[in-house]
């Protein structure tokens, strides 16, 4: 096994999404979480309107039987898109909780990198539950 093999491997069991596809998952009620690293958003940016969840407590949050998951991990039919920077640690993210039973999990296809070349920032701003979840999370 190698780690192009494991990636292609998880991503043969994704229906990954495109930038051009963002708009519509987020009006269907879509849940973006970013699981970069802080110093990574520090430097690359943040996607509003996206849960902040770092890669290594994803599992815990996001899994509806944890008692560390956050108040929108309710059940498995949630729909998450997994983003990273490029694109690459998301379909590993998005393929482990999969595993878990989430099934509608996913990634974006180019990461936030995407998301910013394609000018869709402020589309990702407009999921206002998102937002209300993460001030809520900020609470804590």
């Amino acid at each position: 096994m190698t780690i192009d093999r494991m990636l292609d491997d998880a991503r043969s069991r994704l229906r990954r999404v495109y930038t051009f596809e963002l708009p519509e998952a987020i009006a269907r009620g879509a849940l973006l979480v970013d699981i970069r690293p802080q110093a990574q958003r520090q430097r690359e940016g943040t996607l509003p309107g996206a849960l902040v969840i770092e890669r290594n407590v994803l599992e815990w949050r996001l899994d509806p039987s944890s008692s560390a998951r956050i108040a929108l991990a309710v059940d498995h039919d949630v729909e998450w898109i997994v983003v990273c920077s490029e694109g690459y640690t998301s379909s590993l993210a998005a393929a482990s909780l999969q595993q878990l039973g989430l099934h509608r999990a996913t990634d974006l296809v180019g990461g936030y990198q995407a998301v910013k070349a394609a000018g869709l920032l402020s589309v990702a701003a407009s999921a206002p539950h998102l937002i209300r979840e993460v001030a809520a999370l900020a609470s804590l």
